[in-house]
Order: C-alpha cells, then structure tokens, then sequence
C-alpha cells in the first residue's frame, strides 16, 4: 500500500524532474542544488541504508539531532519512505541520525554521524566504536529503493512540536503548508527544521521548489533575483 512520501518522490523524480526542487545557501559561500531526480537518488541511497543496513522497518522511530538543513530533509524523507516515524528534539528512537555524535546517548539501536558541508566524504575526525558514518557509506547504497515491507498509513509519520500527531496518509494534507502553484519558496534555517519540512513538502506538493538558507546567509536582493524567489 503506498504513502504520500512515496507517491511524493515519485513524482518528483518523474516529469520535470532535471528542474531544481532543493537549493541550499551554507555557510563558507557554499551551495547546493538538488533537482527532483538527484534529490530523489539521496533520498532512495538514505532509505537503504535504512533498510539494508540498519534493518529498519515500518513503525519504528528515526530521531533527527540535526539543524534545518538539505541532509536533514532527505533524512525525514528517507524515514517516511520506509515507513518511520520522524522525531524531531528530545525522544526515544531506535535510530539516530546527528550532527553532534558526541553528545549522544546510548538509547539507540544506531547512531549515525551526518557531516553537513556537501563536499564530506567522511567524518572529519574520531567517532564512536558502532556510530556509523553517513558520508563514507551513503554513496555505496542503490539509487532505487525497493521496500521491503509497507507501512501502515494510520501509523504515526511525525509528532509537532505543539503535540500534534500526524500519520503517513496526513503528511501532505495536514502537516505540509499550503502554497501557491509553482511557488519558488525561500526557507530560513533559522525558523527550525519542523517549518522547513512543512514547507518543503507544501511547495514540492505543488510542483514548487525550495530555496533554504542558513542564518548567517543574507537574504540579499541579488540572491532573491538570481534563484527567482517568488510565491508563499
């Protein structure tokens, strides 16, 4: 039985899929963009991962300690495509994808180290005995996901921060924000992941895209003009 996520990514890997969907200003000038298909290929290399590597299966919970960033996104997408729950901030969970391994507990059945810059091959430094490295072992996973097992779309897809429950089959209609056709949505990281995935999932849900800026890149009219940043 299919999910929204599902449904979502494939169209979002189909059509026009060479457009730009996921474009992230970092710091240190950096810059990411992800069309529909690239965007889809982490998404489906994260999900095995999941899947094949960490025997994840639908039900179980997959806490995000990372801040409103690209990887961040395809790690909440990948959760869902297997049939995950999201955790975002405090929460047991099976599964723990961080930018700060070190100050994790040992409450998870995996604990996977994510580098933020684009160009990390691997972890810059010393990890763990057991935390897995996203970097160094992502790319060696298939660029097509073929599920396993299919989740129960009343199962529980993400908890807001105000408590709200929200299950696979809501995802697009009660948790993404409502936007315009088309829309090409600026994003602050600063607001927090929880508003960066409605809004995502609101834009690509319309066949818009995402312009998603860390907090220390200024939201210049140069940039608004050069990723033309338009729609709500």
């Amino acid at each position: 039985m299919t999910i929204p996520a599902r449904d979502l990514m494939a169209r979002l890997r189909s059509g026009n899929a060479t457009a730009p969907r996921l474009t992230w200003y970092g710091p240190d000038s950096e810059r990411v963009e992800l069309s529909g298909r690239v965007l889809d290929n982490w998404v489906a290399k994260t999900a095995n991962l999941l899947q094949d590597e960490l025997d994840a299966e639908p039900g179980m919970r997959l806490r995000l300690d990372l801040p409103a960033h690209w990887k961040a996104l395809v790690w909440a997408l990948a959760g869902w495509q297997v049939g995950l729950e999201t955790v975002l901030g405090g929460g047991e969970a099976e599964f723990l994808a961080t930018s700060r391994p070190e100050a994790a507990d040992g409450t998870h059945e995996a604990i996977i180290a994510v580098a933020l810059p684009a160009l990390a091959m691997r972890w810059p430094g010393e990890l763990a005995a057991g935390c897995l490295d996203y970097a160094a072992e992502v790319r060696s996973h298939g660029d097509v996901f073929m599920a396993h097992s299919d989740p129960d779309p009343d199962s529980r897809a993400l908890m807001g921060a105000d408590g709200t429950e929200y299950r696979h089959r809501d995802l697009l209609a009660g948790f993404a924000a409502g936007h315009e056709d088309g829309a090409r949505l600026h994003v602050a990281a600063a607001d927090g992941l929880e508003p960066a995935l409605a809004n995502a999932l609101g834009a690509w849900e319309r066949e818009g895209s995402v312009v998603l800026t860390h907090a220390d890149v200024a939201l210049t009219d140069k940039l608004l003009t050069a990723e033309r940043i338009h729609g709500s």
